[in-house]
């Protein structure tokens, strides 16, 4: 398996909020283990995705996930044995992600289909990774600052921890954070403190993305929902297969079910490329 591609995001470039931009780096240090204090606040370009964008990451037809299988997905989310968070008596997903990362606007699309086979989101809103220097500037993507997401089978805690401009957004909970410190670091990832992290209910983690955010250069929110459901595109064949990668790690812990999203063709696909199942 292809080592994830991550962004990180230095503690020594966040202290004080003391913003520096570096040309030319490719990895962004989160500081493992520390507690945001300040209180979340509007991302400084972050807008209400168009009811259109949300519609289309939800509408996305099975024989679509069938046909992509994998798709070009590079990342599969490693399987561990570690109590996970719960809310309502369901499964919790812990996503933390910043705005201003690459890798994370990559991420948020599949992340968002595949939650969308399990419930609907309110209240998701668009932005852009930062622009150059960084790595992939201006990368096109969702945010899940002030979105809602409404299950019969998980919950979801999804944190943008960082907006467009590396300022603070929103604030982890305690029990997000020890979820943080704990499995955002070796054994369970391959380096401590990597944006975006993905914890699948204490079964499995994912930090990185699961493909190079270049598949979605140069195309806007629009372009890239449009081309969610057009298999042989280069953009559903990265997002479309990472999305039925990261439905295994969810389809795990809903006890397989809903049953026609589980036993669907690209998902068991993934699952046996991924050697789950």
């Amino acid at each position: 398996m292809a080592r994830p591609l991550r962004s990180r995001v230095s503690l020594q470039i966040i202290v004080g909020v003391v913003i520096l931009a570096v040309a030319g780096a490719v990895v962004f240090a989160v500081a493992q283990g520390t507690r945001r204090t300040s209180a979340p606040t509007a991302g400084a370009t972050h807008t209400a995705a168009p009811a259109g964008i949300a519609t289309a990451v939800g509408s996305v037809p099975a024989s679509v996930f069938d046909t992509v299988g994998i798709g070009t997905a590079k990342v599969a989310p490693a399987k561990i044995d570690a109590p996970g968070l719960t809310d309502g008596g369901k499964p919790q997903v812990v996503y933390v992600g910043g705005e201003f990362c690459p890798f994370c606007a990559a991420e948020r699309w599949p992340l968002a289909v595949a939650l969308a086979r399990f419930g609907t989101f309110d209240a998701l809103g668009e932005t852009s990774s930062a622009p150059a220097p960084e790595v992939y500037p201006g990368t096109a993507t969702l945010s899940f600052h002030g979105a809602t997401f409404t299950s019969d089978y998980l919950s979801l805690a999804a944190r943008e921890i960082y907006d467009r401009d590396h300022k603070p957004l929103d604030k982890l909970t305690d029990a997000e954070q020890q979820v943080l410190s704990t499995y955002d670091a070796p054994p369970y990832t391959q380096t401590s403190g990597s944006i975006p992290f993905i914890d699948f209910g204490g079964g499995r983690v994912i930090a990185g993305a699961q493909y190079t955010p270049d598949v979605l250069a140069g195309k806007t929110q629009a372009q890239i929902a449009a081309a969610l459901s057009q298999p042989g595109s280069p953009i559903a064949q990265a997002v479309i297969g990472a999305a039925n990668v990261l439905t295994v790690g969810l389809c795990e812990q809903t006890a397989g079910q809903p049953a026609s999203v589980c036993r669907s063709k690209g998902v068991q696909t993934a699952a046996a490329a991924m050697g789950a199942g």
